[in-house]
């Protein structure tokens, strides 16, 4: 990264839209808000925290600095005096871990560290198995946390004494941070390790796969889904259809739940994981290797039938750019699978596109079951499990909607 830590003390100038947005709780400054510098930093060196002031030379806190990216500043700290040194950021690693014991005590595998909700943006850490012993996963998303990796996994090693420390340095985020893509094992003699989610047993490879190796934000939604599957069904087995399974989160727990259950992706890897993971359990689940959208169409000419139907898609929305095609698809999926809901069923139905806010999301449903002539009515609405915190003022972290619909 050729990143040296300078002694100047930098101070970030913000027009009035900045200061307004950080003012409203979010945490991030973009390139086009910074007024100006008291001194300019050195291009691409400066690693630092940076005072931020407003025009009228009021302080707005502390932030970390990015040379690359157009969120050129992430808030620290309200506190423009603190010292954002090792110390600081030891203290907000323990007092995230601390937040997860009381959230998530039982947890097998949880998100230890998410970003700006925790005030260390830029720097993810998931947990597999429980400390000390496990493995954790770190990622360092931004400029200024990529510099601090080598001390932040020598405080997680002493809070936590994992067995296992892999980082996952391969998103896209970091191309636009400057920052090279990597992953490896950094401690310990393999990347594949096992856990205990909501009673499942899981094989995770750590170094593969989506994010650290497995969705953990879906982990209190896959136990939602299966209790209402229960409380839905009737004496025989209930057929249920979960489609995007993944590497089987929803399917799993379906199947225990008694449920006869089919499991769909277009990624014949993912339905490798996901089957090991159902013969690890004891579990009989059908894996199909479909794309979504074909198969749904399939079904429905079919004259298919499930008592549940779940969907837990890739986020359709990557951009604002994308949000109307996204829509699109969100509808059509949402249509296909209503008519292959029984009446009495139930369809649980997910986005994870932060980009497609929750009230516009059901929205899409209302509008998909009109379009399929059926009634619905909301049983649950749910988002990310609570180790993958919401910062009021930043909708970006609260991505996840999950809908627990009963179709009649």
């Amino acid at each position: 990264m050729g990143a040296i830590q300078v002694s100047v003390q930098f101070t970030a100038v913000l027009n009035q839209h900045g200061a307004d947005r950080l003012r409203g709780g979010h945490p991030w400054v973009y390139d086009s808000d910074v007024l100006g510098w008291e001194p300019e930093p050195p291009p691409g060196t400066h690693t630092a925290p940076v005072i931020m002031r407003d025009r009228r030379g009021r302080e707005l806190g502390l932030a970390d600095f990015s040379p690359h990216s157009k969120i050129r500043l992430r808030r620290l700290s309200g506190n423009a005096g603190e010292r954002a040194e090792r110390e600081f950021f030891r203290q907000r690693l323990v007092q995230a871990i601390a937040y997860r014991r009381r959230v998530a005590p039982e947890a097998g595998a949880c998100r230890l560290v998410s970003s700006e909700a925790d005030g260390l943006p830029g720097l993810i850490v998931d947990q597999y198995g429980r400390a000390p012993g496990g493995a954790i996963v770190v990622q360092t998303l931004s400029w200024a946390m990529a510099a601090r990796q080598a001390e932040l996994i020598e405080d997680l090693e002493t809070l936590l004494k994992p067995a296992v420390i892999a980082e996952r340095n391969d998103t896209k985020v970091r191309e636009r941070e400057g920052l090279e893509q990597r992953s490896g094992l950094l401690r310990g003699s393999s990347p594949e390790v096992e856990a205990v989610i909501n009673g499942l047993k899981w094989h995770i490879d750590l170094l593969a796969g989506q994010k650290t190796g497995g969705f953990l934000d879906q982990r209190e939604n896959w136990a939602a889904a299966a209790r209402w599957a229960q409380a839905f069904a009737t004496g025989e087995a209930l057929p249920a259809l979960d489609v995007f399974t993944y590497q089987g989160g929803f399917a799993l727990h379906l199947a225990r739940a008694g449920a006869r259950t089919e499991g769909v992706d277009s990624s014949r890897a993912a339905l490798e994981a996901a089957d090991g993971n159902a013969v690890r359990n004891g579990l009989n689940i059908d894996w199909i290797e479909a794309n979504a959208f074909d198969l749904l169409r399939d079904y429905e000419a079919q004259q298919r039938r499930f008592g549940v139907v779940v969907l837990d898609p890739p986020a359709f929305a990557k951009s604002r750019t994308a949000l109307a095609a996204a829509a699109a698809g969100y509808k059509e999926i949402n249509l296909r699978a209503l008519k292959l809901v029984r009446p009495g069923g139930v369809l649980v139905t997910c986005s994870c596109s932060h980009h497609l806010h929750e009230s516009h999301f059901l929205e899409l449903i209302t509008a998909a079951a009109a379009d399929a002539r059926r009634m619905v009515t909301l049983l649950e609405r749910r988002g990310q499990a609570p180790d993958h915190p919401v910062l009021l003022g930043a909708p970006e972290t609260a991505y996840l909607k999950c809908l627990i619909l009963a179709v009649h």
